[in-house]
């Protein structure tokens, strides 16, 4: 489990199928389940997922299990989907009017980013299949827009185009940057255990490196006065979001 759709993908598919807790290990990849009961319906719903599952041991435990309150972390998920959302707007408006594709790219990233927070949020109280129901039509709108941005890349690749506003993509790609230090910086102060919590540092983690890449394709237009390091780093980043797309639409089977 390497990010909140992964973890997201499990929850769902076992929702319905008794458990008390799961505990996922994001750096080996594994997931404790407490149940009650036989482990089979759990592992054969685990293994249509396609993920790699394997049963490693089963045993018995004497842990006890008590309802936290999640008011604070619901709290945070909050936090970070607005100024992920924000930061989509403001990145998909300015990369169209500077022409960066890089811009537009990362934007549909942050906005990835906040459907998986949305998802979280919206699951808590709701029936499993309006949970499928959000998932497949986020899934297909983020799919979507990963589409047209490729057909934009492949049209400006092949056309002429002028070299993007590169002090644009450098300025909104340094405020975005910060925006995801700030989520990154809100989700380590809180000190979760909970392996969604683990994850979205992960998640945000990986935005700043997208940030950064921005940038750097920013600094390389500048020198050469040339379309194609935005291009290619927004080729990069619609690949990661078509990717993060299938992986949300893997909640709606």
């Amino acid at each position: 489990m390497d990010c909140p759709s992964e973890e997201n993908i499990i929850r769902m598919k076992l929702d319905g199928i008794p458990f008390k807790k799961l505990e996922f290990d994001i750096t080996n990849r594994n997931l404790f389940v407490f149940h009650e009961g036989a482990v089979d319906p759990i592992y054969a719903a685990l293994t249509e997922l396609n993920l790699g599952a394997s049963l490693t041991y089963s045993e018995e435990t004497v842990e006890k299990f008590d309802e936290a309150d999640h008011t604070k972390e619901k709290s945070l998920l909050w936090t970070v989907l607005i100024i992920n959302f924000g930061f989509f707007v403001i990145e998909i408006i300015t990369g169209f009017f500077s022409r960066s594709m890089g811009l537009v790219a990362d934007s549909l990233d942050m906005f990835a980013d906040a459907i998986v927070y949305g998802l979280s949020l919206y699951a808590v109280g709701h029936i499993a299949a309006k949970k499928k129901k959000v998932a497949r039509l986020s899934g297909y709108f983020q799919f979507g827009l990963a589409i047209l941005g490729f057909g934009e890349v492949l049209r400006r690749f092949l056309g002429y185009e002028q070299a993007p506003n590169f002090e644009t993509m450098i300025i909104v790609s340094l405020f975005a940057l910060i925006g995801n230090a700030i989520c990154l910086f809100l989700l380590q102060r809180s000190k979760s255990e909970e392996a969604h919590m683990k994850a979205s540092m992960i998640f945000t983690s990986n935005d700043v490196i997208v940030n950064l890449s921005v940038i750097v394709a920013g600094v390389l237009v500048y020198f050469t006065n040339s379309k194609y390091p935005d291009l290619v780093i927004g080729t990069i980043v619609f690949l990661l979001v078509a990717k993060g797309a299938l992986r949300i639409l893997k909640l709606a089977k």
